[in-house]
């Protein structure tokens, strides 16, 4: 197996991987299984201006796994999309907002200019593999069964506090210095679909979401 690994990186091109370098970890939940959660880094390539395509692992070692992938196009495009396609997409301005999405190695300016491009985007995200977490032991020695729709957190509370502060401590950022970092961003936040689609899910009261986050059902 080493043998064929040397030998494709010698013989063969590798055209649709090269640009795959925008680094940025975050959290997914299952759209059907709220309480399937984990942590998502994205190594993504800028297509164009509306469209991003990334590629999910479970980790950014060797030994991380690949378990799905996502899209994330901008509003223009999203305003597109058939009436029935847009509930596959979820919304990002709380992941940017509250500072759960992060850039590990940029510059703190210079993320936030990267965050600052993604206001008002969205996601299709699908993963096929669920690997488990550290603090909940492992998952699937393998990518079983069908591949799951993944959705957006858009309140506080929703995400398993466990799992961000291990992201925070493993990648020595603060989720909430971010957040205070990115307040100018609301200005620029347009109300988006889906950011209810699964308030409640996650028991107990659902608080009020962030400055700039809106679900645009409630225009």
């Amino acid at each position: 197996m080493r043998a064929l690994g040397l030998g494709a990186r010698l013989l063969q091109r590798h055209a649709p991987l090269r640009g795959f370098d925008a680094y940025v970890v975050g959290f997914h939940c299952a759209r059907e299984d709220p309480h399937m959660q984990m942590e998502a880094h994205h190594f993504c390539k800028v297509v164009n201006e509306d469209l991003l395509q990334c590629l999910i692992f479970d980790g950014n070692t060797a030994a991380a796994n690949l378990i799905g992938t996502e899209h994330i196009i901008s509003e223009r495009l999203f305003a597109t999309l058939a009436a029935d396609e847009r509930p596959r997409w979820h919304p990002h301005n709380f992941e940017l907002a509250g500072g759960s999405l992060i850039a590990p190695g940029l510059p703190e300016p210079v993320e936030r200019v990267l965050m600052a491009r993604l206001v008002n985007s969205y996601g299709k995200t699908w993963h096929v593999w669920h690997t488990g977490r550290h603090d909940e032991g492992p998952g699937d020695p393998l990518p079983y069964g069908d591949a799951m729709l993944m959705w957006s957190f858009n309140r506080d509370g929703e995400a398993d506090p466990r799992m961000e502060r291990d992201r925070d401590a493993a990648l020595g950022v603060s989720m909430l210095e971010r957040r205070e970092r990115r307040r100018g961003l609301a200005r620029r936040m347009h109300p988006q679909e889906g950011v209810d689609a699964m308030a409640g899910a996650f028991g107990g009261p659902v608080p009020a979401p962030p400055p700039g986050v809106l679900d645009a059902g409630g225009r």
